[in-house]
Parts: structure tokens; C-alpha cells; sequence
């Protein structure tokens, strides 16, 4: 039986001193906290024997994800670097690349560029209360189920692309755990207050090439202890 293994990893910590829902706009970066949890998934990853002969990386395209990809490629790397395939001529193994795929961006949403929280925040405004009338079917941007469905797209091309072997690929919060509760429970929908996919957090679903059914899904968190 060949399996695909696909490593979701959330990206770090953004710089956001003014608190607003960043969404999918441009110039939101990691914070030096951020950059500091991409080292510690990057470390992990470069340390573990399976993510560290994965053959390709992909990421968001949005700029948070794409540094979060940048440093876990620097590790991975250089952890490389020093290793050989088990073949007779001991081939090294080849540096990878960053891909980028528009399916693994962040979910759309009506607050983008608003502040979130009370007093003055967006949320508690009457008029948009409109927008959070379900948590678990959202109103106030792209549903889980089209999350969902982009996410598992791209998943099920992968596992046919890479069969039998690992990938990683840095994602955001939203369509990481969508994806992950349509395969567990068969729908998407969540209350959004009850994810489990932390920053710089590694989710890995390991999928039967042939049958693309889950055998197994885990789930670490390498940055937990980064201050």
C-alpha cells in the first residue's frame, strides 16, 4: 500500500499592532515572534527523518505564509545538504523550491481591514451583525464548504502528483481546519471558536495513493513554547 503524506503548517505570528483583520490584503508580514515560530517548525522539520526527504513545498501566496515557507525551506536545506539517498552512487539530495497555489489562501471575509473586538470594533457594530448570524455556516465571507472544496482539490491532485511521498505545504488557519473537519466528521462547518491549528502548528494527513481515503491524521505544535 503506497500513502501520500501532505504536512499543513499554519504560518507564524503577524505583525498587527492596530489589531485588524488582515484577511487576504497585501503587507502583513510575520513579527519577529512570528519569524521566531517559523525557525522552531523550520528546526523540526529539518530534524525529522520523514519531512526532511519531503520532495516539494508549497504556500499561500499571501506574504506571511510565503516567509513562513522561506524559513522552513532555509532549514530543510540545509538539513539536506548533508544528507544521501540510499542509492549505490549516494546521490545528495536536491535543494527544493517554493511553490505558491491560490487554493491554499485565506478564507474571504466582509471584515478584512476592520478591527475585531469590543468598543470600536467591526464585529459589534449593529449593522454587521447581519454577517455573524451562524458561526458554524458563516455569512460574513466564503463558506467552510468552499474552503473545503479548494483545499481538498488541491490535496487529491497532490496525492497523485507526489505518490508515496511527503510534501509540506504552509497555509492559514481557516482552510487547514476546514479541510481537516470535512475529512474527520464529513462537513466542514465548525465553530470557528473551537479550532485546534495553532500558529506555526504542523497538521499531517496521510492519505492511500490509490484510494485517496485518510489513514491517518496528526497533529504537533513545535512553536508552543516560542515567546
Amino acid at each position: 500500500m503506497s500513502a501520500t503524506t501532505i504536512h499543513f503548517v499554519r504560518h507564524g505570528e503577524v505583525h498587527n499592532p492596530d489589531h485588524l483583520l488582515y484577511e487576504r490584503l497585501p503587507g502583513f508580514h510575520l513579527s519577529d515572534r512570528g519569524r521566531r515560530m517559523a525557525e522552531a517548525t523550520g528546526r523540526y522539520l529539518a530534524e525529522n527523518p520523514q519531512t526532511n526527504t519531503a520532495v516539494a513545498v508549497f504556500s499561500s501566496p499571501l506574504e506571511r505564509t510565503r516567509e513562513t515557507a522561506g524559513i522552513i525551506l532555509d532549514h530543510l536545506n540545509e538539513a539536506r545538504a548533508e544528507l544521501v539517498v540510499a542509492d549505490p552512487n549516494g546521490r545528495r539530495l536536491p535543494p527544493l523550491k517554493l511553490a505558491t497555489d491560490d487554493r491554499l489562501i485565506e478564507a474571504g471575509n466582509e471584515f478584512r481591514g476592520r478591527r475585531i473586538g469590543h468598543g470600536s470594533g467591526a464585529l459589534w457594530r449593529p449593522e454587521n451583525l447581519r454577517l455573524i448570524r451562524n458561526l458554524y455556516k458563516p455569512t460574513w465571507g466564503e463558506s467552510y464548504r468552499q474552503i473545503a472544496a479548494r483545499m481538498s482539490a488541491f490535496a487529491h491532485e497532490k496525492i497523485d502528483a507526489y505518490a508515496g511521498r511527503q510534501i509540506i505545504v504552509v497555509s492559514h488557519e481557516s482552510p487547514i481546519w476546514s479541510f481537516r473537519h470535512l475529512l474527520e466528521t464529513g462537513h466542514p462547518e465548525h465553530n470557528m471558536l473551537l479550532r485546534h491549528a495553532a500558529l506555526a502548528s504542523v497538521t499531517s494527513v496521510t492519505f492511500d495513493c490509490d484510494t485517496h481515503q485518510v489513514m491517518s491524521i496528526t497533529y504537533v505544535d513545535p512553536a508552543a513554547n516560542v515567546a
